[in-house]
């Protein structure tokens, strides 16, 4: 896979997501995903964002930066959101909230197969101090 094309399938795949186009996320996601180390398989990894969209339903992901080096895929999103409740262990309790997310995937037979994701959770404290 070139870089170009590497490109365009995590642009599709963030496509799919804004969309929760679920059924088509198997054409992204390689069936043993692993998030942040942890073994998932695809059924865990789309019960997961499905559950991120039922507590944030305005949930848009942006991208920010994004380098792809085969076989990897280096990407900063942006998100501007209004939880319901608590978010990351956080009283968020339906205030709007801003925060960047530094996630690396490792794409496997055309598919992403390995997904680390750290969440700036200190830009939503910073917020919720104000």
């Amino acid at each position: 896979m070139t870089p170009d094309e590497l490109t365009t399938l995590y642009h599709r795949y963030i496509t799919c997501l804004n969309h929760q186009d679920w059924d088509a996320l198997s054409h992204f996601v390689h069936p043993n995903v692993t998030y942040n180390g942890t073994p998932v398989g695809l059924a865990g990894y789309r019960a997961m964002l499905e559950r991120d969209f039922r507590e944030i339903p305005d949930l848009v992901f942006r991208i920010q930066l994004l380098v792809a080096e085969p076989p990897t895929v280096a990407s900063r999103l942006n998100f501007t959101v209004t939880p319901r409740g608590e978010f990351f262990g956080l009283p968020i309790n339906g205030r709007t909230v801003s925060f960047d997310e530094n996630v690396f995937y490792e794409c496997i037979d055309g598919k992403f197969a390995h997904v680390w994701s750290v969440i700036d959770k200190a830009a939503i404290e910073q917020q919720l101090v104000g």
